[in-house]
């Protein structure tokens, strides 16, 4: 097991109030289904067992473009135990949903390689998945493309990025202002496909009761899933039920309905029967999402003080020609540092591509990589302490707006993290620590991330008992979110957290936001707290004894959400890194990792400690083995599995700790919290690259440092030939 720790800095600089003062808020309780997981009681959505249930198994397109000309489903039917093979001249006609990813078998068109052209549906798994490889396909295959390139002549400047920012954005003249600084750099940086690859496979088992359907779904947020199928299926909204109760990570891929959902909706109904589909680990790269490849250059203008002057950050990716996702990544650079001229810039590529779509900390993670990067190389350049460069450029208010900060740490973030980490003795010039064959090196990043909150709504019962119940249309994909919201709860309501039974997961509760954009806690506490605060006025209005059926109260946060619109909103960090890089091998080995966060309230530090080390550690598999490979001939991702696709396992984390500076932020929500699920991944790949860089001397700019990179980059620096 890695070795980990977890502090909240309560007596750093940051801690200015008195939040979490209570017994319930901010204390590191147990998860409450915890008990349920560890012994199998929890049921994930392909473990609903509804009676007659069947087995459906999707067959994708072979091709990278092109029209499916025929479906032989003759040798698929002839299997035993198949009941029926859906294709597009037979599956049921769909109605919009305003996602094009979700038509499926709807007409011939093959839009990129993995495509469902059909579905098999059968007694048993086993069944299903041998009729599927019984299908046979005739296609007419188109030239297709799907390599992405800075001058691709298709690329254009799409008028906003995901999440609705500006695709391009300007202050002052960055081009004359960088071309008149005393020091500048320019450097190009990549980041390749990456794949979220949660433990729980996308799945759903889809039941129909007349006009009525019911769907469990490993989805991040069911009120969604409801209202998709609802308009596909052309029911009224309340004829529809999706349960997400348990649901096995996410990161971002389950954040929209996928294509799953709707096949074992469309197959449930065909049969007459209950159905599950679960999707198969190398189906899911093409389906489901994943982070598009970015291609960066950066362009930072400084004075010999390092104060910059100017910040260009321009990125050029990829969108499919499905729909329309384009990776944010230039989005921090808005943020990060004062600079009297910028520009940032999105330049989307069509390409015969699967869709796009969020992957954790979609644009930060990617776009923070680059930005770090260069700013180390920027520190090298002026012969300047990294931490330092970045403190020297801490901005009063935010660069883009002009917005005050409604709370802003970095600099204690970085102070505190080079004190824990013992930075003040790390070696001044890159690549003069080595031990053996390992040469040593440490590195910094600074790490951002929004905070968003989202409406939701939620509602609160006091029963004559004297316990409680509070309902909202959470989803717990692994954060701990029912513990949380349950200390929530007893908290405004001003009782024990045993009188609290705490019901999500489900879109027949008060509809909720999305676990996403690390905004859950603060949308659906929101709710929480305003309904139990209308529950306690409720009951302090009432005399004696409660009515049988109890005493109720709901809230919906619509109205309040984005009145703090004047104040710029985020949650910031420092990463810190040392790396042992094999000079034999060309193996990369993190021995410490060190974040610092400043992300409000921590109203659960077990919790927390569990989201920040997480993300730290997927930054980690970014920085060091992440990565898939587009094959441009066929089309299709060569890393489809775990096999291919590696993650970092406890073997590659060996020293990892987690610390945070508790902030009081009056401009947040009533719980005075910051999302935290994401901001531990951003900056962590480029503080292991920076620290790669410092032990060898030699400057990667492309993700995943892997053996072949880096013995290749030695090899260069030594003058050695390729």
């Amino acid at each position: 097991m890695p070795h980990t720790t977890a502090a909240a800095s309560g007596s750093r600089p940051g801690r200015t109030g008195t939040r979490g003062t209570t017994a319930l808020l901010g204390s590191p309780l147990e998860r409450r289904e915890g008990r349920d997981k560890v012994t199998g009681a929890a049921r994930y959505a392909a473990e609903h067992h509804p009676p007659a249930r069947a087995y459906a198994w999707p067959v994708p397109a072979a091709v990278s473009r092109g029209r499916v000309l025929a479906v032989d489903d003759r040798a698929a039917l002839d299997q035993p135990g198949v009941l029926a093979v859906l294709t597009p001249a037979t599956a049921p006609r769909l109605g919009d949903a305003g996602d094009p990813t979700l038509s499926v078998l709807q007409d011939e068109r093959v839009p990129h390689y993995g495509w469902y052209v059909a579905l098999v549906v059968a007694e048993t798994l086993e069944a299903a998945r041998a009729g599927a490889a019984a299908v046979h396909v005739d296609y007419d295959t188109e030239p297709h493309d799907v390599t992405l390139t800075v001058d691709h002549p298709d690329g254009y400047l799409p008028e906003t990025a995901n999440g609705g920012h500006p695709g391009l954005r300007e202050r002052g003249e960055p081009d004359a202002a960088f071309a008149a600084a005393p020091v500048r750099l320019d450097a190009a940086y990549r980041v390749p496909p990456e794949h979220n690859h949660p433990m729980e496979p996308h799945a759903a088992t889809a039941e129909w009761h007349g006009d009525r359907l019911t769907v469990h779904d490993s989805s991040q947020g069911s009120t969604a899933v409801a209202t998709a199928l609802a308009a596909l299926f052309e029911l009224p909204e309340d004829h529809v039920t999706a349960v997400s109760e348990h649901v096995g990570g996410g990161f971002g891929s389950k954040g929209t309905p996928r294509p799953h959902v709707v096949l074992a909706a469309m197959a449930a109904r065909h049969v007459g029967r209950p159905v599950t589909l679960a999707l198969p680990r190398r189906q899911m790269p093409a389906v489901v999402g994943h982070r598009a490849e970015t291609l960066h250059r950066v362009r930072l203008g400084a004075d010999d003080g390092g104060r910059l002057t100017s910040v260009i950050h321009e990125i050029t990716t990829y969108t499919s020609r499905v729909k329309e996702f384009v990776e944010q990544a230039a989005v921090p650079a808005r943020v990060m540092y004062a600079s009297g001229h910028s520009r940032t810039e999105h330049r989307a590529v069509p390409l015969d591509v699967p869709t796009p779509s969020w992957m954790r900390a979609p644009g930060e993670a990617p776009g923070m990589f680059a930005l770090e990067t260069a700013m180390d190389e920027l520190a090298g350049t002026l012969d300047m302490d990294p931490v330092e460069l970045r403190v020297r450029n801490e901005p009063d208010r935010e660069p883009d707006t002009g917005r005050p900060f409604s709370s802003r740490n970095l600099v204690a973030c970085l102070r505190e993290g080079a004190e824990r980490f013992g930075w003040a003795g790390r070696p001044a010039r890159p690549g003069h620590d080595r031990r053996g064959a390992d040469l040593v090196g440490t590195g910094v990043a600074a790490s951002l991330y929004p905070v968003y909150q989202m409406p939701s709504r939620a509602g609160a019962h006091a029963h004559p008992d004297g316990t409680y119940t509070v309902r909202t249309n959470a989803a717990d994909i692994g954060t701990g979110a029912r513990t949380v919201l349950s200390q929530v709860a007893a908290d405004a309501l001003g009782v024990p957290l045993a009188a609290v039974r705490m019901e999500i997961g489900s879109s027949a509760l008060p509809a909720a936001s999305v676990a996403g954009g690390s905004s859950g806690t603060s949308s659906w506490g929101a709710a929480v707290h305003a309904a139990c605060t209308a529950l306690v006025a409720r009951l302090k209005e009432h005399t004696g004894p409660l009515p049988a059926e109890g005493i109720g109260a709901e809230a919906d946060t619509a109205e309040t959400v984005g009145r703090e619109a004047d104040w710029a909103r985020d949650a910031f960090g420092a990463h810190f890194a040392e790396v042992h890089v094999d000079t034999d091998s060309g193996e990369v080995r993190v021995r410490r990792q060190l974040g610092v966060f400043a992300a409000g309230h921590i109203l659960n530090p077990r919790t927390a400690r569990s989201q920040f080390i997480g993300a730290m550690t997927m930054g980690l598999g970014m920085a060091l083995m992440e990565g898939s490979t587009m094959e441009p001939v066929f089309g299709d991702f060569t890393e489809k599995d775990l096999a291919a696709y590696h993650l970092p396992v406890h073997a590659d984390v060996t020293d990892i700790e987690a610390h945070w500076i508790d902030e009081d932020d009056e401009h947040l929500n009533p719980m005075g919290s910051k999302g935290i699920g994401e901001i531990g991944i951003v900056g962590a790949a480029a503080a292991i690259g920076n620290a790669v860089h410092h032990a060898t001397g030699v400057r990667f700019r492309e993700l995943p440092l892997t053996p072949d990179r880096i013995l290749n980059g030695l090899a260069r620096h030594a003058g050695v030939p390729a």
